[in-house]
């Protein structure tokens, strides 16, 4: 047998054993989908009514205005044919090659085979032509009510992005070279990665994003040390350790939203939020708030207000002996603490001296991207689930909020874990953005159904406590940063509620990127700018065409304004006292929780 002879041997021997490895995982997996919890069908998909709106629409411009709709179908059609005739003009020249490509770049089709391969080039185009055609035509309904349109358009392009080809092993060129390099290796483990993924989930399918033996809560992530001082049903509050001398008088308190956990502030040394304030002379407090189980059911609004915020104010003046403070929230937080501020100061309470809001919309009259799933149909089924269940699962919140950037948290992950066999990256942000926590029935009921479909805290109906609360009636000094590309919270829609704050001292800054990476930007990457304007909050397009770009982080300039809400210097403090002595070293206990459901 020759040196060839036995290589090939070999490698069928590998081919072989890995066919077998994928009989073993597929029982596997037929097990673990047997596991699966039955949800109500609301949360998978929206109502058909969108799309039967979308049909008739189409319909009723076919019957007005004929013309349009031949010259959008002449068009593709024609696109499709000459596209057709390309490529058979390149074959028959008896060249191994591609046409002409004039489609627009995109980034899912990095492999040259898909410029180059004629196969590979004649998928790629198509699809594209095929995801223009789609979309113009969805664009073109002038007869389909905008609410109606922004859904259509939203879900069709859902659809179109989970049709690519890359998307299917079969026209994905990097995962059949691959498959191929490693004798079918990589599709075991990328079956195995499947298979990992739905077990951990129950049935479930949810792509894990990061590797999760590479970090630690409080090991390698969340290390700026500090103490827990206060613990109740709600929340740990930590107090960090000073790192100068003196301190500003005034403490700082930053609210994190309990949608996820409070350490996407403090992922690292190099990126933390908390230890940069820290250094800069803040005596800081961070809420570390509980992860629910299903005995939270009945836990509401009025309870995250009155045993969350209000008790979290009340214990750092205690400590501080202080009878004001600086508040910060971020995201839901914000828009809570903006009613816990509005009900403060209707009831002549100056507890709060200034408050900076991170990503905070209070103003859901238009919502943005997020309001695709603000409708009855994603909420009517959320209310039936919780009513079940008795909260709102991390796995519904993770996997909406990750709809929003499909392409980015759902396919590219899964083809890297999936198809090409790989583990998942050793990615602090990723890490956590998987560390979900779930939120408590009668509160996620009460701010989708109050807050975001009948925007009560904009139009001052929102009861704090059974009594309505106003925008206006807030006063303080206000500091608002919002992101520029925000999936979550919309800078447009967070300048039209930060308007109808009644604060005469208010700063509003745009940050370039995203939800998460325009908020944690820290100076020392020079990574993104942001915008700001020193004129009156007015319509948000008329503010960004009058805006200054400032390069770098914004952090600095919040750091002077802060300061100057501060007051005087004085000696550092140290955490905890008799009063509130140190339960636990930060990052606490309530972050590592894992309820039972």
């Amino acid at each position: 047998m020759t040196t060839e002879d036995s290589e090939q041997v070999a490698k069928l021997a590998r081919m072989n054993a890995n066919l077998v490895k994928i009989e073993t995982l597929s029982q596997r997996m037929i097990a673990a989908m047997a596991q699966r919890k039955q949800a109500d069908q609301a949360l998978y998909g929206p109502d058909q009514a969108v799309y039967v709106k979308a049909a008739s629409a189409y319909v009723a411009e076919m019957m007005q205005n004929p013309a349009k709709i031949i010259e959008q179908q002449a068009s593709f059609w024609g696109k499709s044919l000459q596209h057709y005739v390309d490529a058979q003009k390149a074959l028959a020249s008896g060249e191994f090659k591609a046409p002409a490509d004039a489609t627009p770049k995109d980034r899912r089709f990095a492999n040259p085979l898909w410029e180059t391969h004629p196969f590979f080039n004649y998928i790629k185009q198509q699809y594209l032509m095929n995801a223009e055609a789609v979309t113009t035509a969805v664009a073109a309904l002038d007869t389909l009510d905008p609410k109606v349109r922004r859904r259509a358009d939203y879900f069709t392009r859902q659809i179109i992005d989970m049709f690519a080809p890359t998307n299917f092993l079969a026209t994905n060129p990097d995962a059949l070279e691959r498959a191929v390099e490693t004798d079918g290796a990589s599709l075991v483990q990328g079956l195995e990665n499947l298979v990992r993924d739905i077990e951990a989930h129950h049935g479930d399918l949810a792509v894990t994003l990061a590797d999760k033996t590479a970090f630690q809560v409080g090991v390698n992530l969340a290390t700026t040390p500090g103490s827990v001082v206060f613990r109740n049903k709600m929340l740990e509050l930590i107090q960090y350790a000073p790192s100068t001398e003196t301190v500003h008088e005034i403490p700082l308190l930053i609210f994190p939203p309990w949608i996820n956990k409070f350490y996407i502030l403090d992922l690292k040394d190099q990126n933390s939020l908390i230890k940069w304030l820290v250094n800069q002379g803040f005596t800081l407090f961070v809420v570390s708030w509980i992860n629910p189980d299903a005995s939270y059911a009945d836990i509401g609004m009025d309870d995250y207000i009155r045993d969350g915020y209000l008790r979290a104010m009340a214990e750092v003046r205690r400590i501080t002996g202080q009878a004001q403070i600086n508040a910060v929230g971020y995201c839901i937080a914000g828009t809570t603490l903006s009613a816990t501020l509005a009900h403060l100061e209707k009831m002549g309470d100056k507890t709060v001296k200034s408050a900076t809001f991170f990503t905070t919309m209070t103003d859901f009259s238009d919502p943005g991207e997020v309001g695709v799933f603000l409708d009855n149909d994603f909420v009517d089924g959320i209310e039936r689930q919780v009513a079940t269940d008795g909260v709102m699962s991390s796995v519904f919140m993770s996997r909406t909020f990750s709809y929003l950037r499909s392409n980015d948290l759902i396919y590219k992950p899964a083809i890297r874990s999936y198809m090409m066999g790989e583990a998942p990256p050793a990615f602090d942000l990723l890490y956590w953005n998987g560390d979900g926590t779930n939120l408590p029935g009668k509160m996620a009921v009460e701010y989708l159904r109050r807050l975001c479909q009948g925007d009560e805290l904009a139009t001052g109906k929102f009861p704090v406590f059974g009594d309505p609360v106003s925008l206006s009636g807030i006063t303080i000094p206000i500091m608002a940063i919002a992101c520029e590309t925000d999936h979550i919270a919309a800078w447009k829609s967070s300048l039209n509620g930060i308007r109808k704050f009644g604060s005469k001292d208010k700063t509003f800054i745009v940050s370039q990127s995203g939800h998460v990476a325009g908020i944690v930007n820290p100076p020392s990457k020079n990574k993104y700018g942001h915008y700001t304007n020193d004129g009156p909050l007015i319509d948000p397009a008329a503010w960004m065409a009058e805006a200054t770009f400032n390069p770098g982080s914004w952090w600095p300039r919040w750091r002077e304004w802060l300061a100057t809400q501060s007051g005087n210097q004085i000696s550092a403090r140290i955490p905890g006292d008799s009063t509130n002595p140190v339960l636990a070293a930060a990052p606490g206990t309530y972050v590592t929780s894992t309820p039972s459901l």
